[in-house]
């Protein structure tokens, strides 16, 4: 086995230098040897104080350098499957931040590519997963200790978000965890989304609904609401109640921070240190591309739920493939 992960890491932004920092100072048996960025240099910005790291600015020259073992992209997520698929094809394993692609039309390719290799080789970065109160509730739901898991309640509220995010965002960059955590606390897929509106707040931008109800059930009866406030202006917060049928179990209630980064900071190492190991095992165990694929497709319901306030549309998925039963 080998003792040390060779990592090639995508994109040197926002998320690309921050997993950039964490590997370097935090995560154990890991080495970035290769940052690739068509901004040279931001990318050799990224690699400062890491010995031997090599900058590329084109993705398959990095793949071909005999440096690399396993690949880590933090691009854009327009920018992911056109790294993904020649990763895939090149047998490496991957850690691609949500979302795996942009929609799931896209995903599906990523699916069908790596079903026709016959093994798991992309991780989705759905950090949530990882944090320690959403596995406490996870593991009350596998045992039933407090019976049937019957409602999720879930808020999700941002001080601000950036010029650049509009209504669309509030599905397919906001409540896609919400799509994904639901998915993982309950071990359903989710088979409806409904949006609701009312009075918005002075602080969001024309065209943003902003605060929003979002509803879901899951295909085995779990209802499941999400409260979004993404211009509250005071604090970023995430929380999540769990009716159980003989108890509620609750997550990150009055929990606020400045943003994502320090609400979740050790579930982002967690998932990463997990990631590193599974990689060096031969095994990835974390949420994998039918989990991506299923994200996005909710997010799909979504986007037509916000057109119209108060329909329930129907997730549409396909038959999941044998690999990721």
């Amino acid at each position: 086995m080998t003792e040390q992960l060779r990592v090639a890491v995508v994109g040197a932004g926002r998320m690309g230098s921050d997993h950039i920092t964490r590997l370097r100072d935090r995560m154990k048996n890991v080495r970035v040897t290769a940052v690739i960025d068509i901004d040279e240099a931001k990318a050799q910005a990224a690699i400062e104080g890491i010995d031997g790291a090599q900058v590329f600015t084109d993705f398959t020259e990095a793949l071909e350098s005999g440096e690399v073992d396993a690949v880590m992209v933090a691009t854009p997520g327009f920018l992911h499957e056109q790294v993904l698929l020649p990763a895939l094809t090149k047998g490496f394993k991957v850690f691609c931040e949500k979302p795996l692609t942009p929609d799931s039309e896209s995903a599906w390719r990523i699916v069908e590519a790596e079903e026709s290799i016959g093994r798991k080789l992309v991780q989705v970065g759905f950090m949530r997963r990882f944090d320690e109160g959403y596995r406490r509730i996870r593991a009350a739901v596998r045992s039933g200790e407090h019976g049937e898991l019957l409602a999720l309640d879930c808020e999700h509220i941002n001080p601000e978000v950036p010029d650049s995010y509009t209504g669309r965002n509030l599905i397919d960059d906001t409540v896609v965890h919400e799509f994904d955590i639901v998915r993982y606390l309950t071990g359903e897929e989710v088979s409806t989304v409904q949006v609701r509106t009312g009075k918005n707040s002075s602080a969001a931008k024309e065209g943003l609904v902003d605060p929003a109800q979002i509803l879901m059930d899951t295909d085995g009866g779990v209802r499941v609401s999400v409260n979004t406030h993404v211009t509250s202006g005071y604090g970023y917060a995430v929380s999540t109640r769990a009716s159980f049928e003989t108890r509620h179990l609750e997550e990150g209630v009055d929990q606020v921070t400045p943003g994502f980064e320090e609400r979740f900071v050790d579930a982002y190492d967690t998932e990463i240190q997990e990631w590193i190991d599974d990689c060096l095992a031969g095994e990835l165990n974390g949420p994998d591309a039918w989990d991506g694929y299923a994200a996005a497709a909710c997010c799909e319901a979504g986007l037509r739920a916000i057109a119209e306030p108060g329909t329930s549309v129907r997730v549409e998925l396909n038959e999941k493939p044998e690999l990721y039963r």
